[in-house]
């Protein structure tokens, strides 16, 4: 794990949305998706934004338990990306060590990293990923050694 590059456990394909999107749309694609952390881009593409479904359940009442869901889709229908979404964000570049993201990750207790060139989002390094990693590598410690963990 010495070796390895945030570039080789990322995953790629960005699912992103813009800062005046609703709640409600940012909610459909983290279902869709099977996600917990969305990156906010501008209309150029640029990374301006993290929202996660903490923010999501923070800032719609939908944490609410006697919250009717009616209401809850009705809150976030109002409410806009970048009213719940933070907008100085940690990020990773693909070719920093593993090891350091991984650092600054747990040092802050952060749930993702937004993987950028420039201010290009490229990847996102979740939590999920480092245990989609070492449980693979269990099955298949080859692949693990030399970074091609992907199957």
């Amino acid at each position: 794990m010495h070796d390895l590059r945030v570039r080789d456990l990322m995953s790629p394909g960005v699912i992103a949305v813009g800062p005046e999107e609703s709640l409600a749309k940012a909610y459909e694609l983290m279902l869709d998706h099977r996600i917990r952390h969305l990156l906010v881009v501008d209309a150029e593409g640029d990374l301006v934004g993290l929202l996660t479904h903490r923010d999501l359940l923070r800032h719609s009442l939908i944490e609410q338990v006697a919250l009717p869901l009616r209401l809850a889709r009705t809150v976030l229908r109002r409410l806009r990306v970048d009213e719940a979404m933070t907008s100085e964000v940690e990020t990773a570049d693909p070719e920093e060590l593993l090891g350091e993201a991984a650092v600054t990750m747990f040092d802050n207790k952060y749930g993702c990293l937004p993987v950028v060139e420039g201010a290009r989002p490229v990847g996102i390094l979740t939590e999920a990923d480092f245990v989609r990693f070492f449980a693979l590598s269990r099955r298949r410690p080859a692949l693990a050694r030399v970074g091609g963990w992907r199957a």
